[in-house]
């Protein structure tokens, strides 16, 4: 490619992140949805920066202890919004939104290094298919039948491109997981029936890359890789929030 047609490339991607930047969101709710090993506060950094694009921001709060617990969690935040509602899910949220997203108020789905499993599929069967995460192995079981990841896992596997120290702070308020959690299946898969982005973390050692890489294209996701760890929302939250804006300003399906 010459100068001159370099030039003019660079001009148009300009001008169309521009234009993107400028169109205004045509669905103003947002419900985040954490998943396993973290609570709402994983998302601190990216709802101010929707917030400041004009959003309504909600972040659910789900007690791990059942996929179906944290369904009727969700289900609750979106009970409390007022129109079409962008709905996100990180990690195993990814199961969540896919069950409680075929809400008639959910206008599109969004998945961050998320699991996207089929109605009625057996999730571990299909991640048995991929490399083993590391993570997976962090994770012990407590006499009351809730487990939690170790701090050596967190640190390195779960969180690994966040400064220990900041790591260690989100270790501090993991929400245990109780063993339904493992055997649960989705009965539905809203992302079959709505629009669906997806963000692939491509340093990820609790859910492997390429594992991402097949449930977005399943889903025929618009998919976005990050170089990030499995907290990309933490360690990326711009580029995470940019994702969730884009979803925001497509045109809303019923």
């Amino acid at each position: 490619m010459g100068l001159r047609a370099k030039v003019c490339a660079s001009l148009l991607t300009l001008v169309a992140c521009v234009a993107a930047a400028e169109t205004p969101a045509k669905v103003k709710n947002v419900v985040l949805v954490h998943g396993l090993y973290a609570d709402g506060s994983s998302w601190a950094k990216v709802v101010p920066i929707l917030q400041k694009a004009g959003l309504h921001v909600t972040a659910v709060q789900n007690p791990t202890t059942s996929l179906a617990d944290d369904v009727e969690a969700t289900r609750r935040a979106l009970a409390q919004q007022d129109g079409p509602t962008i709905l996100v899910g990180h990690s195993y949220g990814g199961m969540v939104i896919s069950e409680a997203g075929t809400d008639a108020k959910v206008s599109a789905l969004v998945y961050v290094a998320a699991r996207a499993p089929d109605a009625g599929e057996d999730y571990p069967a299909l991640a048995k298919t991929f490399p083993p995460a590391p993570a997976g192995k962090g994770l012990a079981w407590g006499g009351d039948g809730f487990g939690r990841l170790s701090e050596e896992a967190f640190v390195r596997d779960f969180a690994g491109d966040l400064d220990p120290a900041q790591a260690r702070v989100y270790y501090a308020v993991q929400q245990p997981v109780g063993r339904a959690v493992t055997t649960a299946k989705t009965t539905v898969a809203a992302w079959r029936a709505k629009p669906s982005w997806y963000v692939v973390s491509k340093q990820d050692r609790t859910i492997d890359p390429d594992f991402q890489r097949f449930m977005a294209k399943r889903m025929n996701a618009t998919t976005t890789e990050v170089d990030a760890s499995h907290v990309s929302m933490i360690s990326r939250p711009e580029e995470i929030a940019q994702v969730i804006l884009a979803a925001s300003r497509a045109e809303p399906k019923p």
